[in-house]
């Protein structure tokens, strides 16, 4: 095929792939203007609920110690705290994860002698937990997770020290500081 032949096809090819895309556009606008067009949108919308909404934020970074232990209490919580339905599979294959296998077996041992969840020292879920930056304890990094358990004047709180290893795998969870 020569330069001049496919010259003279190009602009046939250009024509087909426009109309084909503005067919596409136009079918995409047309289906995007009826879905707008079903879907309800209310009257008034309160801007404080929107804005106190918006603000709201939670960052982390893969491979920190406060991100990786709040992810596990966060999930662990959830899992435990489904009243209708907790999900026993997900928090053991979350302690699975995230503990190493001789602090899972220390951790049971301790459980059974007690009677209560050895993650949260309690027989209920918190409403809240808050997971803050201790240091560094030798190789190990320290975090502590204060969990809040009810609310308003009755609320208690519980302080436990997560200590993680180098490979952000916890090691050992106490109600008192390795420091």
């Amino acid at each position: 095929m020569s330069k001049q032949t496919s010259a003279r096809r190009r602009p046939g090819r250009r024509a087909a792939i426009a109309a084909g895309l503005v067919l596409a556009v136009g079918l995409g606008v047309s289906t995007q203007v009826s879905a707008q067009a079903a879907v309800r949108v209310p009257a008034k919308i309160s801007t404080a609920k929107v804005s106190a909404a918006a603000s709201r934020s939670v960052t982390g970074t893969p491979g920190q110690v406060v991100t990786r232990v709040s992810d596990f209490y966060g999930a662990y919580i959830d899992a435990k705290g489904d009243y209708e339905d907790p999900d026993a599979t997900l928090a053991a294959a979350l302690r699975k994860h995230y503990l190493t296998p001789d602090f899972a077996q220390r951790l049971a041992a301790w459980e059974g002698e007690n009677g209560v969840d050895g993650v949260l020292r309690a027989q209920n879920v918190p409403a809240r937990w808050t997971v803050t930056d201790n240091g560094a304890v030798g190789n190990s990094h320290e975090v502590v997770v204060t969990l809040t358990f009810g609310s308003g004047e009755t609320a208690q709180k519980t302080k436990l020290f997560v200590l993680v290893e180098k490979y952000n795998r916890i090691v050992d969870i106490e109600t008192t500081s390795a420091r």
